[in-house]
């Protein structure tokens, strides 16, 4: 694309590729809409949830890893602390009649010792924060007393 400049010269402006007529810039356009679309619809539809044992998570850990999991049991071995931060936690033992499994949760605990619970949340076969490395523990998105 040239234009006249200063002086009448012609000056050369840079493009890259080819020019971007009407139709393509619609077609890129619808392209890109279309995209859009299905985006949105993946993030409507809810995430499915594992309804699991604990027994059956931890003999085959690979298959839960990160994916979002329910469990219900009772809780026990309930530890409610505070993080160098200042940020309430705690975590307890899930034990259902399968096995049991670490639970971790922001927060008060919702419940007392020994209570039933019905836990959602993501299990991480392996977990790293700070110096610190956890092993088949559940982060609680929510935990209910029954």
């Amino acid at each position: 694309m040239e234009r006249h400049g200063w002086g009448n010269r012609k000056v050369r402006l840079a493009t890259v590729g080819y020019p971007m007529t009407a139709f393509r810039m619609l077609s890129w356009a619808r392209g890109l809409l279309g995209a859009c679309a299905v985006l949105g619809v993946l993030l409507a539809l809810p995430l499915q949830a594992f309804d699991a044992t604990t027994g059956g998570i931890l003999a085959a850990p690979d298959r839960y890893d990160r994916q979002s999991v329910t469990l219900n049991g009772a809780i026990t071995n309930l530890s409610q602390r505070e993080s160098q931060r200042g940020n309430a936690y705690y975590t307890f033992e899930l034990r259902d009649g399968s096995g049991r499994i670490r639970v971790f949760s922001f927060g008060q605990a919702p419940c007392t010792e020994g209570k039933h619970v019905v836990v959602d949340g993501i299990f991480e076969t392996v977990k790293r924060v700070g110096d610190y490395t956890f092993y088949n523990e559940v982060s609680a998105t929510r935990v209910a007393c029954r």
